[in-house]
């Protein structure tokens, strides 16, 4: 056991505390409507300019990966659907 497990563990156990929500950080006045919402879109903005796209090879091969999964998914279901159907034609008659 690491040196702040006992320690954590013997807060787990404690009673609970009632703490305030914190609806504002730092003593900053809560903003607006449409400064929340123009937060929002620069955020989304900053979040999009990290996306690393694929090179047209990378996208080929998860492409091909894809396909074969879905083709080897494909006949597994067919080779049960068949075993299944032919299990019961077997056990009721048909």
């Amino acid at each position: 056991m690491s040196e702040t497990a006992p320690a954590a563990a013997s807060d787990a156990g404690g009673p609970a505390t009632a703490r305030e929500p914190k609806s504002v950080k730092g003593g900053e006045k809560k903003r607006g409507l449409f400064a929340r919402i123009a937060l929002f879109w620069r955020q989304v903005v900053a979040e999009l300019k990290k996306v690393v796209r694929p090179t047209r090879s990378d996208l080929i091969t998860y492409t091909t990966v894809v396909l074969v999964f879905v083709a080897v998914v494909m006949a597994f279901v067919t080779v049960v659907d068949l075993g299944i159907g032919r299990l019961t034609f077997w056990v009721f008659g048909g």
